[in-house]
C-alpha cells in the first residue's frame, strides 16, 4: 500500500513540472504580443527616424526649388536677354537669346565664348554667404594658426624670397611685417553700403559720381584715376583700393596725395614694393581670398569678395554687364585685351539674383531703384541653411555641426596680448607718424552696432579660407569677447 502511494505521487510530479512549464510558455508569448501590438502602435503615431529624415529632405528641396524660381524670375526681369534654366533644385543654365554675337575668343581654349552656362546655386549660395563672415587679410594670426603657415604658406606671398620655405621664421617675418598686421583690421558688416567701382568705358555713359560717393566705403581697382575730370563719373571718395602686383609698383602715383586710402595686394609682395610701402602714410596689405574658376575673372571680382566681407549692401559700377561688348574698354585709357565679357556677365547677374550685389550700368541707369523681385535676406538665409544640410547629408555627416562646422584647423589669441600693428623698424617719419595703423588699433566700441553684434554672434571667432575654393577647409581663430577687437 505504502509502496503504491510513492510511485502514484512520483507520476504526479511530471504532470505538474509539465503544467508549470506550460503556464510559463503562454505568458511568455502572452507578453510577446503584448509587446508587439503595443510597439505597431507606437510606431504606427510616432515618426520613425527614417521618416524625419525625409520630410527634412523634403523641406530641403522645397526651400531651395524656391529659392531657384525666384533666381529665374529674377534673372528674366532683369537680365536683359538672359534667361535661366531650372534642371533641378540646385543646378540652373544661364542662356543668353539666339543669335548672340559671340566675338570674343578664348585664346587658351582656342574657341569663342558659350551662351550659355551651367551653375550649382547650392555651392555659389555657400561659397557667397561664408564669405560675409570671412576674414579677406593676410594676418600674422592665420600664418600662427595655419600648419605650415610661416614654413611653407608665407614664402608664396613673398616673390624674388630665394627660397620655397622658410625654415627661418624671421626669413619670412622681415618681407612680411611692414603689411601684416596681428589680427583682422576689417570686420564683417563693418560698413552698411559700399561702392565696387570697375574700370568700364561704360562709367562715361552716365553721371554716377555723386551717387557712389554717397557710400559709406569706396572699393576702387588697380590704377583708376579719381580726380575732378572724372568725378561725375565715378565720384571721389576713395577708401579701399585692390592692387595687382605690377600695379602695386606704381602706388605712388595711384594714390595721388590720398593719405587715408587703403592698398591691398591681391597677389604677393617683394623687396621693392616693401621700400616703397615705408614711405608712403597708407595702410597696406595683402589679400586673402578665395580662387573663382566658374565665375568671373579679374580685380573687379575680388574687389567685390573683399567688400562682401566687411559690407551689407554692395552696389557695383564700371563693371562689363550690359550686352553688346566686342572690345574691353576703360574710362581713362585705351582699349586692351581683357576678360570674358558673357561669362562675366551671366555670372554678375547670378550674383544679383542672389542678393550679393545690385548692378548700376547705363541700360540701367533709368530704372526705378526697385530691388523687390530680388531673393529677400531671409530666404537666402534659410536657402544657405538648406544647401548646408544638403552638402552635408551627402557627405555622410549627420547631426547639426553648427556655424563652426567646416572649421578644420583651430588657433587661439591670447586676450592679454594685442599684438604688433603692421610696420617695421626702418620706416620713414612720413608712415611712422601717419594714421596708417588706425584701422588695427581701432576700438571695438567704434564699430557700427551690427559690426559688434556679428562679432558677439561668431563668439569673437575670425574665419579664413585655407586654400582654393574649399570652403570646408577654413582656419578659425579664437579672440576674447572683451570690449577690445
Amino acid at each position: 500500500m505504502r509502496q503504491h502511494k510513492q510511485v502514484s505521487s512520483l507520476n504526479r510530479r511530471p504532470t505538474v513540472l509539465y503544467l508549470l512549464c506550460a503556464a510559463a510558455f503562454f505568458s511568455l508569448l502572452l507578453f510577446y504580443i503584448q509587446s508587439s501590438f503595443f510597439s505597431g502602435t507606437v510606431s504606427s503615431d510616432s515618426p520613425t527616424k527614417d521618416t524625419v529624415s525625409s520630410d527634412r529632405d523634403s523641406e530641403t528641396i522645397r526651400v531651395l526649388s524656391n529659392v531657384q524660381s525666384s533666381v529665374k524670375q529674377c534673372v528674366d526681369n532683369r537680365g536683359l536677354g538672359l534667361t535661366a534654366h531650372i534642371i533641378d533644385h540646385c543646378k540652373l543654365i544661364l542662356k543668353y537669346p539666339e543669335g548672340t554675337n559671340s566675338t570674343w575668343y578664348n585664346a587658351q581654349f582656342k574657341k569663342f565664348e558659350p551662351l550659355e552656362y551651367n551653375y550649382d546655386l547650392c555651392e555659389t549660395i555657400l561659397l557667397w554667404e561664408q564669405y560675409r563672415n570671412m576674414t579677406t587679410v593676410l594676418t600674422r594670426e592665420y600664418l600662427d594658426a595655419r600648419p605650415g603657415g610661416w614654413m611653407d604658406y608665407a614664402p608664396q606671398r613673398i616673390a624674388q624670397l630665394g627660397a620655397k620655405k622658410c625654415t627661418n621664421k624671421t626669413l619670412c617675418e622681415e618681407n612680411l611685417n611692414v603689411l601684416l598686421p596681428a589680427k583682422p583690421p576689417f570686420h564683417p558688416r563693418q560698413f552698411r553700403t559700399c561702392a565696387v567701382v570697375g574700370n568700364s568705358g561704360d562709367l562715361l555713359k552716365t553721371r554716377f559720381g555723386k551717387e557712389i560717393d554717397s557710400h559709406d566705403a569706396v572699393f576702387r581697382d588697380n590704377e583708376a584715376p579719381v580726380n575732378e575730370k572724372y568725378a561725375k563719373y565715378v565720384g571721389l571718395k576713395r577708401d579701399f583700393r585692390l592692387v595687382v602686383r605690377g600695379a602695386a609698383r606704381n602706388m605712388v602715383p595711384i594714390l595721388n596725395g590720398s593719405d587715408n586710402e587703403v592698398l591691398i595686394i591681391k597677389s604677393v609682395t617683394h623687396r621693392e614694393i616693401n621700400a616703397v610701402i615705408k614711405t608712403i602714410p597708407n595702410p597696406v596689405y595683402l589679400f586673402q581670398g578665395i580662387v573663382l574658376r566658374r565665375g568671373a575673372k579679374g580685380t573687379g571680382m575680388k574687389s567685390i569678395e573683399l567688400a562682401l566681407s566687411m559690407c551689407d549692401i554692395i552696389d557695383i559700377y564700371g563693371f562689363t554687364v550690359d550686352p553688346g561688348y566686342t572690345e574691353w574698354t576703360r574710362y581713362f585709357s585705351q582699349p586692351r585685351k581683357g576678360h570674358n565679357p558673357l561669362q562675366g556677365r551671366a555670372y554678375y547677374q547670378l550674383l544679383e539674383c542672389l542678393g550679393v550685389i545690385r548692378i548700376h550700368s547705363p541700360m540701367r541707369s533709368k530704372r526705378m531703384k526697385d530691388w523687390s523681385d530680388i531673393p529677400s535676406r531671409e530666404m537666402i538665409s534659410e536657402a544657405h541653411a538648406a544647401a548646408l544640410r544638403l552638402k552635408r547629408s551627402q557627405a555622410g555627416q549627420g547631426g547639426d555641426l553648427g556655424q563652426f562646422g567646416n572649421c578644420k584647423v583651430w588657433g587661439n589669441v591670447d586676450p592679454d596680448k594685442s599684438g604688433p600693428v603692421s610696420g617695421s623698424p626702418d620706416m620713414s617719419d612720413v608712415r611712422r607718424y601717419s594714421s596708417y595703423s588706425k584701422w588695427e588699433v581701432m576700438p571695438f566700441e567704434s564699430l557700427r552696432k551690427e559690426a559688434q553684434d556679428h562679432y558677439n554672434q561668431m563668439q569673437g571667432v575670425s574665419v579664413y579660407k585655407m586654400d582654393g575654393n574649399k570652403l570646408d577647409d577654413l582656419v578659425c581663430v579664437r579672440h576674447s569677447l572683451k570690449s577690445e577687437v
